[in-house]
């Protein structure tokens, strides 16, 4: 990839990965990573992209960016579900915040 590179780097939700990827489809063909890329989050995404948007606006209060994202992407159930996602922060996050993130999440949960 000569004279290719990252103009930005942003973390996305998977529910935009897939309005993106389904966009793309409609003019294009899509390649075979590009499809299994697609098929994945078409089954794994839980929420509407509004729903995925709004959530991580309510969890930037308590974390970054790139961690909403991924709390929004995989729905934790629990506060071992959650502590994996910081597993290799080097900042600690205190047990009330991860309850905190918990019930914002639950708010967003449909039953499974």
């Amino acid at each position: 990839m000569i004279g290719k590179k990252a103009l930005e780097n942003e973390p996305i939700p998977a529910a935009k990965v897939k309005e993106i990827l389904e966009d793309f489809q409609e003019t294009y063909e899509l390649s075979y990573e590009q499809n299994l890329t697609l098929d994945h989050v078409t089954k794994f995404n839980k929420l509407s992209l509004e729903d995925t948007e709004e959530l991580i606006e309510k969890l930037e209060g308590i974390v970054k960016k790139k961690h909403a994202v991924r709390i929004a992407d995989l729905m934790p159930k629990d506060l071992s579900d959650l502590r994996l996602l910081f597993a290799k922060e080097r900042i600690p996050i205190k047990k009330e915040e991860l309850e905190d993130i918990l019930s914002i999440v639950d708010e967003y949960r449909f039953d499974e």
